[in-house]
């Protein structure tokens, strides 16, 4: 039997994004890859389990090494070269370093977006350092690139001079439990969620790249055209670079409202879909875009920047904004509000296209692209 590792250190410290990527992968091979062994790299510190019971090929193996350190790659190497493993695949970016006899003897990494290369001025310099410090050298080193979107793909052959062939896209998926809700159900859990009877909503983690500013400005320039219309819910968890949002609310005279709320726990955010008027997504950079696919699956108008990943994920079901410009994002958020015959067509057909994304999808082409690896002389 092969043996395979995943390195899920990141899920001890994260719950969305590359964290709930690999816990999704680990959730899903089992049952499509069942003559391969796999070892899930989990880190000292974290509590949750990683591997179905039920598994019998899946086992965890704690890591000293933490995530992000500034000589992790040499660790994890260290660590990783008692496993005698036949392929590690390294779902954040970065894998230990390539050397003889040292580590696996075959990797894989995903790349999930070149936010940092495209936009340095939006990181700190910590991010700058272990991102952009040490992707040139993983692309290099990697036999083989596993990336979220065509986009994705497209940075990296464009930034990083990677030949196309040694990239696979693989788009990400929505788990089952996003759906829509019963209304008496949406009623209840708005009530318990302390939610308002209706909400533009944005979910995602408050820093730069995801253009708060501009959606705040897009917002005032709204609520001049027409004075109704409902808060802003903006659910998520700081970043970085996130204290001049804070500020902005209260320059922009918006502080009753805009509602923010860091304490909405993951388990919650199929109730926040279902209650929300639209999502509003307007970032200048997404490698995928999980939100969007999320409030469409539970039967939400989204309307997203036309950057990036956005377009693959949305199709044309959603409406599209420049990022650039908030007045677009106003003109847009405008539209999805009142025009109930595209609020119609367009709840339908995001049900209809979220479908198309599975986590078992995502796997199964994993799984394709690890055979591939693994057979390489």
């Amino acid at each position: 039997m092969p043996r395979i590792a995943i390195d899920a250190r990141l899920t001890a410290y994260r719950t969305g994004g590359i964290a709930e990527y690999s816990r999704a992968l680990i959730r899903e091979l089992p049952a499509i890859d069942p003559d391969s062994h796999y070892a899930i790299l989990r880190a000292r510190r974290a509590t949750e389990p990683l591997t179905n019971p039920g598994a019998l090929n899946f086992h965890q193996v704690t890591m000293i090494t933490p995530c992000h350190h500034r000589i992790e790659r040499l660790a994890l190497g260290i660590e990783t070269t008692r496993l005698r493993l036949d392929l590690l695949h390294s779902p954040d970016f970065i894998p230990p370093m390539r050397l003889p006899g040292f580590g696996a003897r075959r990797n894989v990494i995903t790349v999930h977006d070149l936010n940092f290369l495209h936009y340095p001025q939006f990181q700190t310099a910590d991010s700058l350092r272990y991102y952009a410090g040490h992707i040139r050298a993983a692309v290099r080193q990697t036999d083989h690139i596993l990336a979220d979107s065509q986009a994705t793909k497209a940075d990296i052959c464009a930034l990083l001079d990677v030949a196309p062939e040694r990239i696979t896209v693989h788009m990400l998926g929505v788990d089952p439990a996003f759906k829509p809700m019963p209304a008496d159900l949406i009623a209840t859990e708005r009530r318990r969620l302390k939610l308002p009877d209706s909400y533009i909503l944005f979910v995602g983690t408050f820093e730069p790249r995801k253009n708060l500013p501009g959606l705040l400005k897009g917002y005032v320039d709204l609520i001049a055209r027409a004075p109704d219309v409902p808060p802003l819910l903006l659910v998520g968890r700081r970043g970085w670079l996130y204290e001049s949002i804070f500020e902005q609310v209260k320059t922009l005279g918006l502080s009753d409202r805009v509602i923010w709320r860091e304490d909405i726990a993951d388990a919650d955010r199929v109730a926040l879909y279902n209650g929300a008027a639209l999502l509003v997504l307007p970032s200048f950079y997404e490698g995928f875009g999980l939100p969007p696919l999320e409030a469409m699956a539970c039967g939400a108008p989204v309307v997203v920047s036309d950057r990036s990943s956005l377009p693959e994920v949305v199709g044309d079901v959603g409406l599209y904004v420049d990022p650039d410009h908030p007045g677009s994002i106003a003109d847009k958020l405008y539209q999805a509000l009142s025009d109930s015959g595209w609020r119609t067509q367009a709840i339908g057909a995001g049900l209809q296209r979220a479908a198309t994304f599975t986590w078992r999808h995502t796997a199964e082409i994993t799984r394709q692209v690890y055979q591939q690896v693994l057979q390489m002389s």
